[in-house]
């Protein structure tokens, strides 16, 4: 469910540019590396091929306002893109210069085949449901591949035709000075062929909006933000391209009683000044009922005992974490005459320092009561 990292260069690194460079700062750099790199300046020079494919992708991804905000929170990791959903080469070009094809190398038509786009859901569960996991169902809207036509656009019987303007290649080319120069061809889009025909589901798109309801398993343990991916099941590509990826982001509810921690969980129990002089047993709310918890005699307010084993399971693992249970003394506000005289002579017979205690002993207390 999560994606592999690879070892790639940081994008930014690869363009050499700051993180918060402008578009056009990017564009310059990756103009410069493309020139200094491009195949027909360096042939047989594979390092030279390999830094100009790293440069594309790179800012393949960073041109794209929506990539760039996935790259820049989740990295390479997190971003969810395939490298075939990567702009062509010489689409890249005509972005940059305002032409497909700068070394005459002729590009040809652009590839018909495109992956589908990412798609993301949101999930929201109780603390329980995330503590011990749930099987739910979301329904999730996507571009899927029309049935009428089977993605080709065309009306049943029909075929794409050859773009008249172009010749079906898919560009235009120019000659300047030594330079053949190509741009994609207004009337095709780089496809190289045009629907004479549209199908009358998708009026030519190939693609239709469809809603479906997909079961999703939450393992246990699953904490707040958490992403789930689930391969090929965003949106179909076009014309064969393979789909794109879903991503579930689970939003979990706050309990009223526990406080995460990782694997552990925290509570604050209130207890009686008699029963943390004599010690007691109380019983403890825990996610699988009640536990019986010993209080030892004598025990201080701002004491943490711990339940071994109570805590939330390990995702995808074995063994559970622990419950942290915080002691705190609860202070009756009305005494009746008999239990005064009896405080009273419980103080005549006890002294306490009341000098005040050292900051650190203070700041825990804080930190454990908020």
């Amino acid at each position: 469910m999560t994606l592999a990292t690879n070892a790639k260069r940081d994008y930014y690194e690869v363009l050499g540019v700051l993180r918060n460079a402008s578009e056009q700062e990017m564009k310059s750099a990756y103009r410069k590396l493309a020139l200094q790199y491009h195949p027909d300046r360096n042939p047989g020079n594979a390092e030279a091929e390999e830094k100009f494919k790293e440069a594309s992708e790179a800012y393949a991804v960073l041109a794209d306002a929506e990539k760039r905000a996935h790259y820049d929170r989740f990295g390479h990791a997190g971003a969810g893109f395939d490298p075939s959903g990567f702009p062509d080469i010489h689409d890249i070009f005509s972005d940059l210069f305002g032409f497909g094809d700068i070394f005459g190398t002729g590009g040809g038509r652009r590839s018909r085949a495109q992956r589908g786009s990412d798609l993301r859901e949101d999930l929201t569960l109780t603390f329980e449901e995330a503590a011990f996991g749930i099987t739910s169902e979301i329904n999730a809207r996507r571009r899927e591949v029309c049935d009428e036509c089977s993605g080709t656009g065309c009306a049943p019987g029909k075929q794409p035709a050859v773009c008249s303007t172009c010749g079906g290649r898919g560009q235009l080319q120019y000659h300047q000075g030594f330079f053949t120069l190509g741009r994609t061809c207004h009337t095709c889009q780089g496809v190289g062929r045009v629907i004479t025909h549209p199908c009358r589901k998708c009026q030519g798109a190939g693609r239709v909006m469809r809603e479906r309801k997909l079961e999703v398993k939450v393992p246990s343990g699953v904490e707040d933000g958490t992403r789930m991916r689930f391969a090929s099941q965003g949106e179909s590509g076009t014309r064969g391209g393979p789909a794109g990826d879903l991503y579930v982001v689970l939003h979990v509810k706050e309990h009223s009683f526990f406080e995460r921690d990782g694997k552990d969980l925290h509570c604050v129990i209130p207890v009686s000044f008699t029963q943390v002089s004599l010690g007691a047993e109380v019983m403890v709310p825990t996610l699988a009922g009640d536990y019986k918890l010993k209080i030892p005699e004598g025990t201080q307010t701002g004491t943490t005992l711990r339940i071994k084993g109570k805590g939330l399971p390990v995702v995808n693992g074995h063994g559970k974490g622990d419950l942290y249970v915080h002691v705190r003394v609860h202070t009756p506000t009305r005494l009746t005459r008999r239990q005064r005289e009896l405080l009273q002579e419980l103080e005549s017979g006890s002294k306490v320092d009341n000098r005040p205690e050292e900051r650190r002993l203070l700041d825990r207390v804080k930190d454990i009561f908020g």
